[in-house]
């Protein structure tokens, strides 16, 4: 869980949503800017399930590992809700490139599996310091295009196919979607939960709430900075705003959370995908922050979200 140092201003938020974040500073946590990434990895992971929803218990839950182009072995883990032909959503977690792995998001992609009746496999891309960019896009785009042609391997017959992901991973899912474009890779859809957008964090909404909610700005710049030198920023494979084109990607299912940093870089990012002719589904929870979407337990309107993305899928992967 990430620390917080709650702010009363914000009356916006829900009193569930405020009651969270009033738990989560009588904690006491370090920020997680002031940890080492060993430090702040092994705390997400503790934390991790914390406000989950319980687990769903699924049909099929496998590891296995896809081969990297440079050979590394990528862990990956199948869901799947019954053993016949699915779809599958490729996902990648959040964590900012630096933390969280295929553990930390098993219940959310459990759950997405469950109720978008479809097969999910999660990728653990490597994590900076010790990878920094461009590897985290590489290993997502090995994984989407490896399980493309490998689908039947794991007993997928269905050629639907998406990919996903909340938070950083949501960026390498956009990523993805335009490599898949350029490719010729059929993708029906991108399921993209608050995904960083920008290339900097000069929109209003990190003014508005860039303080004292759960992704606090001195957050965003510890997790950039052991992920991408400054003056790489401006690459699209980093910040989906700056594609020079996105015409004919996949169509896009957004799930955005009203009081959050990076709320207004994805409207952007919605807005460049309409305006190319991209169908776009966008949903803002309100009252609720970055992260809210594994906080099932708690937040309400993360049972909305795990509903609306799971119909979203529902009817894109549909035959």
């Amino acid at each position: 869980m990430l620390q917080v140092k709650f702010l009363p201003e914000y009356p916006q938020l829900t009193p569930a949503m405020r009651s969270v974040l009033e738990r989560m500073a009588r904690a006491g946590y370090p920020p997680i800017h002031t940890l080492s990434t060993a430090q702040a990895k092994a705390s997400y992971e503790a934390g991790a399930g914390v406000l989950e929803v319980p687990r769903a218990q699924l049909a099929r839950v496998e590891d296995f590992h896809i081969p990297a182009r440079d050979g590394h072995p990528l862990a990956a883990r199948l869901y799947a809700p019954d053993r016949g032909a699915l779809p599958v959503l490729v996902f990648f977690h959040g964590g900012g490139f630096t933390i969280g792995s295929i553990a930390t998001h098993d219940v959310l992609c459990r759950e997405l599996s469950r109720l978008g009746g479809c097969a999910l496999v999660s990728v653990d891309y490597r994590l900076a310091p010790q990878h920094r960019f461009p590897v985290a896009v590489n290993d997502a785009w090995d994984a989407t295009r490896w399980l493309a042609g490998h689908r039947h391997e794991l007993g997928l017959g269905s050629r639907r196919m998406a990919v996903g992901g909340d938070s950083a991973g949501g960026t390498l899912a956009a990523v993805c979607a335009i490599m898949a474009r350029d490719e010729g890779l059929p993708l029906a859809l991108q399921l993209l939960f608050y995904p960083g957008c920008a290339a900097w964090q000069d929109s209003a909404s990190h003014q508005r709430f860039g303080r004292g909610l759960v992704l606090e700005e001195p957050h965003i710049e510890w997790f950039f900075d052991h992920y991408i030198a400054r003056g790489q920023r401006e690459d699209w494979r980093f910040a989906p705003l700056n594609a020079p084109d996105v015409d004919g990607v996949a169509p896009a299912w957004f799930g955005l959370a009203e009081c959050d940093p990076l709320v207004d870089d994805c409207i952007a990012y919605a807005d460049k995908l309409r305006a190319a002719g991209v169908a776009v589904d966008l949903e803002i929870y309100r009252g609720v922050t970055h992260e809210f979407i594994k906080m099932g337990r708690a937040i309400p309107e993360a049972r909305r979200a795990h509903a609306d993305a799971a119909r979203a899928l529902k009817q894109m992967l549909e035959p």
